[in-house]
């Protein structure tokens, strides 16, 4: 199954290496193919280096060691979703046939769609019978 994680999902898991995001961070690379969004990553650097420069290193090593396809992002709406930053990663795990999109994004938990459904953490977990 294709698993887009995006970039809040990364953040907290680098950041809370004990917590549910990073569980299923770990769970989506070891039984699953994740996907990034060329987007993700810049964003993934910008948040941190706004919120916590000191972890932009541990950043660097963990995007090093983490197994994962990059796909570009997609300007041609497939679906429209509300907050227009987040509309090209979208569009590209709708064109890439992305299975799940992992995120706590309100504006991609908001949508309804079959495919690419998007799931909480703690959804994710669930789905996949992995003990919170």
């Amino acid at each position: 199954m294709k698993i887009l994680v995006d970039t809040n999902i990364l953040i907290s898991a680098m950041l809370f290496p004990h917590s549910k995001p990073a569980k299923a961070l770990i769970y989506t690379v070891e039984n699953h193919e994740m996907i990034l969004c060329d987007q993700n990553m810049a964003e993934f650097q910008e948040v941190l280096n706004r919120k916590a420069p000191q972890a932009l290193p541990h950043g660097d090593i963990l995007l090093t060691e983490l197994s994962y396809k990059l796909i570009p992002p997609v300007s041609h709406p497939q679906k429209w979703i509300r907050d227009g930053k987040d509309q090209s990663i979208l569009n590209a795990a709708i064109l890439y046939g992305v299975h799940i999109i992992l995120t706590g994004d309100k504006d991609f938990l908001s949508l309804d769609m079959e495919r690419p459904k998007c799931l909480t953490v703690a959804q994710f977990l669930i789905s996949e019978g992995v003990a919170l």
